[in-house]
């Protein structure tokens, strides 16, 4: 017997669509005010009342809702060094929000695709991309050891788990290996492998207080890839 879905835990449906909208209001990551996003504005009853509603079926936090400090930093680099995505084909890992894929658009990105296993994802990127009117096409897949010939793959925020972190690292390697350039932002996660990149810029970065330990993040950006993006210093 196939189960049901509740119409508004049904990505596909209006209803969620407008659970976004309701939930949420736009505004600009501190970091990147060029920006628009729908935003939770009390992270912490969000993050606990939709976390109840997925609950139900096994889907993750709404990352979605929020602004994380890797992804801030990623978005921020890329609007300030348009180059390293400007007529490429660039991949946004783990979208989220859609930020920093909205930022490879509106830096010039010949095409975005904005990837993520979450499929609550899709209303909230069409959402974001809608408000910048920017253009991404938005995957809801699990692409780790895929290649699809991406120019530049972006992801922020992502090392924050082992079992990950240890799939993430060798397919990112694997990826800059071949030529693409691999640009991840990261303020200070326990799996971040910092011994095998160089680092290209350091933000602090405002966040959400409820969901971090700090008011502010140090991130970096690094980069796996090949020398298309200018480095620190």
């Amino acid at each position: 017997m196939t189960a049901t879905v509740t119409p508004i835990l049904n990505p596909e449906s209006d209803r969620f669509r407008q659970f976004v909208l309701d939930n949420t209001a736009l505004q600009t990551p501190p970091h990147v005010p060029e920006i628009k996003l729908h935003l939770a504005d009390e992270a912490h009853d969000l993050w606990h009342r939709t976390e109840e509603e997925l609950a139900t079926m096994g889907l993750p936090p709404p990352f979605w809702a929020f602004a994380w400090a890797g992804g801030q930093g990623v978005a921020r680099y890329v609007l300030d060094n348009p180059e390293c995505v400007m007529n490429r084909v660039v991949l946004d890992f783990a979208s989220g929000s859609g930020l920093v894929g909205i930022a490879a658009a509106l830096a010039g990105a010949a095409r975005v695709v904005a990837c993520d296993i979450d499929p609550f994802a899709r209303p909230a990127i069409s959402l974001n991309a809608g408000a910048n009117s920017a253009s991404l096409e938005t995957r809801i897949d699990d692409l780790i050891g895929n290649d699809d010939g991406w120019d530049v793959v972006l992801a922020g925020d992502v090392f924050y788990d082992k079992a990950l972190a240890d799939q993430l690292i060798p397919w990112f390697a694997s990826l800059a290996a071949r030529g693409a350039d691999v640009i991840v932002g990261d303020p200070g996660r326990s799996y971040f492998p910092k011994d095998l990149l160089r680092p290209l810029a350091v933000y602090a970065v405002p966040v959400t207080r409820v969901l971090e330990d700090a008011e502010v993040k140090r991130t970096t950006i690094w980069r796996f890839g090949s020398a298309t993006c200018l480095e620190a210093g």
